[in-house]
């Protein structure tokens, strides 16, 4: 049909421009967040690329729900403010009409959303949360951040140096700070470079520098200069990654009657059936008066989203807290949106039809 043809690619249209700005928002508050971290040393630089993507498959589902909604609600809005909707009810079409091409429009999306939540965001988490893990093992001149204080070994050391190679084979000015056998040591350096042993081991070679070694307590401390300062340095050895809700696969959690499994699985089902709900929304929550203002719906519609959010979470925190059956969390918010729903159309139904209001 060709009027379906056009809805579905006005849809498309809205959807990509609102998709991409979207996440360019989402990505830049995320990647100014890291690129802060790594700044301050809290991680590496290296890694600021693959922890933003693997955000970015997190934040996909709420990315592509709130693109599916607003994209519906904007095409309809510009049908009303263009007296488009008047010749549409004027030709005897209902508003019911247009189910038909949002749900054609939605069930790929929906698809999407519902791929993302089960399978794609949990292996993201716990990809991400295995590569800090990793990152955490390496050893502290792998970490070190040029001009940053870097604490190593639980706190026991504190590392500075002021440049720093591109492969971090040469240092310069280095500072060094460390407790050993309860005496305090301080080892200054004007450089340094990596040297690796016949068996595999690594040092920090020091040259040109002083020790300064105190018993804290005690005014008695000495002084060494050194030509060259060997240091072993090692990586360390990655924990486990701990299990999660967050992280565990759908077929798991399905089959786990954990309070906390079934709080997530609320949360799994729930993310791709609000958006369907939510795409449905969207047609009476277009309607626009040309002669009014233009926002009014989309500030509507953005609270909207929040509230159905936001019980979700709750829905999903008193399951996993036990105050709330596993199913009635599930079904029940929903149904509870579809009350707004069913009253929203019935009303667009009976007041927006030029025609209904001729008849009385």
């Amino acid at each position: 049909m060709i009027f379906e043809r056009a809805a579905r690619r006005e849809f498309a249209q809205a959807a990509a421009g609102i998709s991409v700005a979207l996440l360019a928002i989402l990505t830049s508050t995320h990647l100014i967040r890291l690129l802060k971290d790594a700044a301050g040393g809290r991680i590496a630089p290296e890694a600021v690329a693959s922890l933003l993507g693997f955000a970015a498959l997190n934040f996909m589902p709420v990315v592509l729900s709130l693109t599916l909604f607003v994209a519906i609600l904007l095409s309809l809005s510009r049908a009303y403010r263009d007296s488009e909707m008047v010749i549409w009810f004027t030709s005897g079409q209902p508003l019911t009409a247009w189910v038909r091409p949002v749900l054609r429009f939605a069930w790929p999306i929906v698809g999407a959303i519902a791929l993302l939540t089960w399978f794609m965001t949990p292996w993201a988490v716990h990809s991400r949360d295995e590569y800090k893990q990793k990152l955490s093992a390496r050893s502290a001149l792998a970490q070190v951040s040029p001009g940053v204080f870097q604490e190593a070994s639980g706190g026991r050391r504190v590392l500075f140096v002021e440049a720093l190679a591109d492969d971090a084979s040469t240092v310069g000015n280095v500072f060094v700070a460390s407790i050993q056998a309860g005496k305090l040591g301080v080892v200054m350096s004007d450089t340094g470079h990596q040297r690796v042993a016949g068996n595999g081991d690594r040092f920090v070679v020091l040259e040109n520098g002083r020790r300064y070694e105190v018993e804290p307590g005690t005014p008695e401390f000495k002084v060494m200069e050194f030509e060259r300062y060997h240091v072993r340095i090692e990586d360390g050895e990655a924990e486990p990654v701990a299990d999660s809700p967050k992280t565990v696969p759908i077929t798991s959690l399905i089959f786990d009657d954990s309070e906390w499994a079934r709080g997530e699985l609320v949360w799994r089902i729930g993310v791709p059936l609000s958006a369907l709900i939510l795409a449905l929304l969207a047609i009476p929550l277009g309607f626009v008066n040309p002669r009014a203002g233009r926002s009014a719906n989309l500030f509507i519609a953005i609270l909207i989203y929040a509230i159905y959010n936001n019980l979700l979470s709750v829905s999903q925190a008193w399951v996993a807290q036990g105050h709330l059956s596993f199913w009635i969390g599930v079904w029940a918010i929903h149904a509870l949106m579809l009350l707004p729903l069913l009253a929203l159309f019935f009303r667009r139904m009976s007041v927006g039809n030029p025609l209904s209001r001729r008849r009385r």
